[in-house]
């Protein structure tokens, strides 16, 4: 077809949408539509083909991965860089990077004070202590700020997904001190690959691509009068550390870590091996009006605690 029958059929769709339509919502359809339209029109693209996309993305909201792939396809990083550019424009800059969230956090985890272990106690793994401070953009430590941790155990497993682990096994809300300090005891978590000859690793195969992801960390990071930092950090030396399929390695994530060989740190812990330690601390940015909105409204998973 010619741009000129292409856009008469457009202008008819766009014709039909009443007057009482959302206009954000009529606009981000629209422009959908016509990119799609002409997308089949350039690729040349055949009814089967076309047909079996949908299906495809019928199959991956069914089995809830279009949550694995959006950010394997770059979305999520793409919305993060986003969001960059607009606090930067909006006199923001510094602090603590942020990266994706992921589709795995389930809200209503238990609520600690200062310190918290997140592992039940029955899985394998090495033994991590990660601690730090949470700071204002002065640097000052940021009482009573929140710190939600959550990540796999040592076989690429989340809990609430995974229902062979303990309700919120390595889930955490963890409330700093007064010196805006968090520590918390678990295990080290290993990557995780996208569920085999399942909707996103299918689709990643076509494009000789894998599904793996290096071993990470999960933090939301909140305080009153502050914006809401979604982030994580990745375990260094993982092999997928800088070829993340969720591409959401990014530098100022990536802590060293420390092997704790001494015998009364060892004691102290009720450990009688070396333990991995990790610090890392979190730097807030102050709300400001003219700023995006930091808080991210979304569909989650949530279980009363």
């Amino acid at each position: 077809m010619d741009k000129i029958q292409i856009d008469t059929v457009l202008n008819r769709i766009e014709e039909a949408t009443g007057q009482h339509a959302n206009p954000r919502i009529a606009a981000i359809v629209h422009r959908m539509v016509r990119d799609l339209f002409h997308m089949i029109e350039d690729l040349d693209i055949q009814p089967e083909e076309f047909w079996s996309g949908l299906n495809f993305l019928a199959e991956a909201g069914r089995s809830g991965e279009l949550g694995l792939i959006a950010p394997g396809l770059g979305f999520d990083h793409f919305l993060d860089l986003r969001m960059d550019e607009a606090e930067s424009q909006a006199g923001i800059a510094g602090g603590t990077p942020r990266t994706i969230e992921g589709p795995l956090y389930v809200a209503g985890a238990p609520v600690a004070q200062r310190e918290a272990r997140l592992d039940d106690g029955t899985g394998e793994g090495e033994v991590l202590v990660m601690e730090g401070q949470v700071k204002d953009g002065a640097g000052q430590p940021l009482a009573n700020a929140v710190v939600e941790v959550w990540h796999a155990n040592a076989l690429g497993n989340y809990s609430y997904f995974d229902p062979t682990q303990s309700a919120f096994n390595l889930r955490r809300s963890i409330v700093t001190d007064g010196q805006g300090r968090y520590r918390f005891r678990s295990i080290m978590p290993v990557g995780y690959s996208v569920p085999p000859n399942g909707a996103t690793d299918r689709l990643l195969k076509q494009l000789d691509r894998h599904g793996t992801r290096p071993a990470h960390i999960h933090f939301f990071v909140s305080a009153p009068g502050h914006r809401k930092l979604t982030t994580q950090i990745n375990i260094d030396g993982d092999p997928y550390l800088w070829d993340d399929f969720a591409f959401a390695t990014r530098e100022g994530l990536v802590p060293p870590i420390t092997r704790v060989s001494d015998a009364a740190a060892m004691a102290a812990l009720g450990v009688d091996k070396p333990f991995a330690s990790i610090r890392f601390d979190f730097t807030l940015h102050a709300d400001q009006a003219d700023a995006p909105q930091a808080e991210v409204a979304r569909q989650r998973a949530s279980v009363a605690a």
